[in-house]
């Protein structure tokens, strides 16, 4: 028989092997996952052995991780604004900086919200979870991408004050909405190259980069967002590392006002928002 304490240093020692960044983590995290248990509890049951189901389940886990499948898509979830959201390789994985626009959307009042390439859902999600009285519309052009959000949202259980449907942009989007919330894909074409094998060969392409010099979703968005906000209310959308003059130069141009530029934890611009006029 193997021992939990077993199976996890092997994993380690596989792990670092394969390059990957933090495997003593990942390890821990891979092997509660196929115990069924929370990670809190791995230190009573490491002299156990582990059940083979459990240690098969592990071994699966450790070798798609390896491949360097993100954690996130192994175990099938992510934890976001205090929540549990379900990941695919359909969507982005929610990432720590992004919880940041949500902060900045909840800053702001409003309750009819628009979510331009919702992926997951979970920015607008977080939104509807934490501000009782609000409804909203994520919009992505994967069928994929809407499937998860929508089980995210009865998984949520905000289901009733959430609509999802396919679309590029605001394309064919009616008004009036307070918020228009978005983090589209903004990686550059030149930038793609040096991105982590967990990102580039397993997350979406097309939810990281649009080409080019990584701003055609901002201008469409800058464009055509008077169109659908209503008067006083707010764009807030993510921003990629470089972008901040340049995306506030497009709120600026579309009449926005009250611009703003947010840094996250780590001191870099990530949220660009402005209040139509």
């Amino acid at each position: 028989m193997t021992t939990a304490q077993d199976a996890l240093r092997d994993a380690v020692q596989r792990l670092r092997a394969a390059g990957v960044n933090d495997p003593a983590r990942d390890a821990r995290v891979l092997l509660a996952h196929a115990l069924g248990i929370s990670r809190d509890r791995l230190t009573l049951v490491m002299p156990d052995d582990m059940p083979d189901t459990a240690l098969d389940r592990f071994n699966k886990a450790i070798t798609a991780r390896e491949a360097r499948q993100p954690v996130a898509q192994i175990t099938g979830r992510r934890a976001f604004f205090g929540r549990d959201f379900i990941v695919t390789p359909d969507v982005l994985d929610p990432r720590p900086e992004t919880e940041l626009l949500v902060e900045a959307a909840l800053s702001r009042p409003g309750d009819r919200v628009l979510d331009l390439g919702t992926g997951s859902g979970c920015i607008l999600l977080s939104v509807l979870a934490e501000r009782a009285s609000a409804t909203g519309l994520g919009v992505d052009a994967s069928k994929a991408a809407l499937d998860v959000a929508r089980r995210n949202a009865t998984a949520l259980g905000v289901a009733d004050r959430a609509t999802f449907q396919s679309g590029d942009w605001l394309s064919g989007i009616t008004g009036p909405v307070d918020l228009i919330l978005s983090n589209p894909p903004y990686v550059t074409e030149a930038e793609m190259a040096a991105l982590s094998p967990e990102v580039a060969n397993w997350e979406p392409a097309e939810a990281l980069t649009p080409g080019g010099d990584g701003l055609a979703a901002y201008r469409t968005i800058c464009a055509d967002a008077p169109n659908v906000l209503a008067p006083q209310g707010w764009l807030i959308v993510e921003i990629g590392s470089g972008q901040a003059d340049l995306v506030a130069g497009l709120f600026g141009q579309a009449g926005f006002q009250k611009i703003e530029v947010k840094q996250d934890l780590a001191g870099h611009n990530r949220v660009v928002l402005g209040q139509l006029g």
